[in-house]
């Protein structure tokens, strides 16, 4: 486990913070270095959300039946195409 996992407990915990770093940055109100410190950490977290999302991804397609890739049920498609958060 490295020193960002050990730091990062979990996704949301990630997202989080990676939610605060965009507003932070967005402010303006850094020094440069400030700015490109928050920058490296806001990657560091994204890259640590986006292995989550794979390693989430990799348990679901172990649990499909055949091993397999399925599509998502048609309720699912049909909330997300109509901005349904249900």
């Amino acid at each position: 486990m490295t020193a960002m996992e050990q730091n990062t407990k979990d996704f949301e915990s990630a997202i989080s913070e990676l939610e605060s770093i965009v507003k932070t940055l967005e402010g303006g109100d850094l020094s440069l270095e400030q700015s490109l410190e928050l920058y490296e950490r806001g990657v560091r977290l994204s890259r640590f959300c986006h292995t989550r999302l794979e390693d989430a991804e990799r348990r679901i397609e172990v649990l499909n039946d055949r091993g397999e890739r399925a599509p998502a049920p048609a309720t699912l498609t049909r909330s997300v195409e109509d901005g349904d958060d249900a």
